[in-house]
């Protein structure tokens, strides 16, 4: 099949990567040269485990192109997927600008008639006013189809190729046939590809994200309660999980959410729902919570430190979640915003993310980046770990002990073991764990 991609961001790149692996003939198009000059250079502009090495392969093999050239790309192929950023607004709503820019050239581009496919995350109803811009400014018919991307950064690679399922929104039966030959090499009985109305697809998308962030809220507030009462929450959640009509995904307490899907999804669903008089008090309400839950973390350190004026804190990570270098809406910017403002100074070390954050903060007095994690708690009165990184598991706690000024480990992953920590000299403080306090120093000797 011939695939051409609007947009080459992380939908996109990956989507486009993916599609050429299962031997469809794929261009990938995006307005931006200096993106695409790169890609044509091997030079990935994201990070996501495997990419780099598909997209060298399929490139490689004639299969995935890059180009600037929308209009040749839209008549060059058979079915067009766009993939283009809809970002949120102030007041929650979905900027549609990229969209509907897209939409218009390549409705003036088509010489034939075409599928098109929506992977951008879009508002529900979006599929009718793409029919409608689409019928006015093309010559030849276009079939219109929902498809929301379900791509988890981290793991979006075996994402695609494995997927839980594949959701198509469409009511012509020519698309439908379309989009299960091209999804053929991705599904089976265990992994479906479910077919349904183009709103139902669109509701999906964001029904599952606003769900999800729910799950996690909650989550969240349950952390707050055990810490107030002197429960567990790990406990909890292991007491819960193995509910069958819960399930264990999704319920790890934390610092918060964020990243490019979760916040901005259920702001969109809030605001559609709002659009149509429909009040959405559950979505409203883990968006709330997890605003709160963001500032948690300075929140700990501020009670346990006193003033943080003149204080110096250690940040392991910044992504707003592992095996990626995305830091859109990441609880870390948050705390580092918090802590400089109170006058504290700031050492941050994310073994991808570091560019990022360096865009964000590097200009700002007080904030330095670290690449050793023991370098970054050099002199440190207190260290946060906000990603849990494969380097930060199994850290030398008493090489961290001998570095750092302070003796205190806010973990805001309840990735650590708390005794360990404690044995080390340190007091601990996960998120909804029992305080450990650190061991005496003949204790620490004798376990040493």
């Amino acid at each position: 099949m011939r695939i051409g991609i609007v947009g080459t961001g992380y939908v996109g790149l990956v989507s486009g990567a993916c599609l050429a692996e299962a031997g469809h003939d794929v261009h990938c198009v995006d307005a931006q040269a200096a993106k695409v000059d790169a890609l044509k250079q091997g030079q990935i502009p994201i990070y996501e485990p495997g990419l780099d090495e598909m997209v060298a392969r399929n490139a490689a093999a004639g299969r995935l192109r890059f180009t600037t050239d929308l209009d040749s790309t839209v008549a060059a192929t058979d079915v067009v997927f766009l993939c283009v950023g809809t970002p949120s607004r102030p007041d929650g709503s979905c900027d549609m600008t990229y969209v509907h820019a897209a939409l218009d050239q390549v409705a003036g581009a088509m010489n034939a008639p075409k599928v098109v496919v929506m992977k951008s995350t879009v508002p529900v109803g979006t599929a009718a006013e793409t029919r409608a811009r689409l019928e006015a400014g093309a010559r030849f018919p276009a079939f219109v189809v929902s498809n929301p991307e379900v791509l988890r950064e981290g793991s979006a690679v075996g994402d695609f190729m494995t997927p839980d399922r594949v959701v198509v929104g469409a009511r012509e039966q020519e698309a439908i046939d379309t989009m299960r030959e091209i999804y053929a090499p991705f599904v089976s009985d265990e992994r479906p590809l479910l077919v349904m109305d183009n709103v139902s697809a669109e509701l999906t998308k964001y029904a599952a994200n606003s769900l999800l962030a729910t799950r996690i809220s909650f989550m969240n507030e349950m952390s707050n309660l055990a810490d107030a009462t002197g429960g567990d929450v790990e406990l909890v959640r292991a007491g819960i999980g193995f509910d069958a009509r819960i399930g264990h995904s999704f319920l790890r307490a934390g610092v918060g959410f964020g990243g490019s899907c979760f916040p901005k999804d259920v702001r969109s669903l809030v605001d559609t729902a709002a659009k149509h008089q429909v009040e959405l008090r559950v979505a409203r309400a883990s968006v709330a919570a997890n605003v709160a839950q963001k500032r948690r973390m300075f929140a700990k350190v501020e009670a346990a430190l006193g003033s943080l004026e003149g204080r110096h804190v250690a940040l392991w990570g910044f992504a707003f979640k592992p095996e990626t270098d995305d830091i859109r809406e990441a609880p870390a910017e948050v705390f580092v915003r918090q802590a400089v403002e109170a006058g504290a100074t700031v050492t941050i070390c994310d073994p991808v993310a570091r560019e990022n954050a360096e865009r964000l903060f590097g200009e700002v007095e007080g904030v330095r980046f670290a690449d050793d994690p023991q370098q970054t708690v050099e002199g440190a009165d207190a260290l946060c770990l906000f990603t849990e990184w494969a380097q930060f598991r199994q850290p030398d706690w008493e090489q961290v002990a001998a570095r750092m000024r302070g003796r205190w480990v806010f973990d805001g992953r309840n990735l650590f073991q708390a005794r360990r920590v404690a044995a080390a000299g340190f007091r601990y403080e996960g998120f909804g764990r029992p305080v450990a306090e650190p061991e005496p120093t003949r204790q620490r000797r004798k376990s040493a």
